[in-house]
């Protein structure tokens, strides 16, 4: 069963967060706002995540040379704009924008 936007304002959930470039031990376990989905968004339970080398290639912020500028453009200069890493998941739509 999928809720409401009003349920999901104000509660928490635990994510692995990622507030600075670097080795492994940057990650941090942290609970953070649960994000309420806007339109044409879903919010997803997830029940398992991958970690893929794109996730890892991000938390280091080792690249090329060549491809440190384009990178650190789109992904943050000084840290990653978007801090839970990971775009492969497994889980259940818990709302709908």
């Amino acid at each position: 069963m999928t809720k409401s936007k009003c349920e999901i304002e104000g509660k928490l959930m635990k994510a692995i967060v990622c507030t600075k470039y670097g080795p492994p031990e940057v990650l941090q376990l942290k609970e953070v706002e649960k994000p309420i989905p806007k339109d044409n968004e879903v919010l997803v339970k997830i029940h398992a995540a991958a970690v893929t080398v794109s996730d890892c290639i991000v938390r280091s912020g080792k690249v090329n040379i060549l491809l440190w500028i384009p990178m650190r453009i789109f992904v943050g200069f000084r840290r990653p704009r978007k801090p839970i890493l990971g775009l492969e998941l497994a889980g259940q739509i818990e709302a709908i924008g």
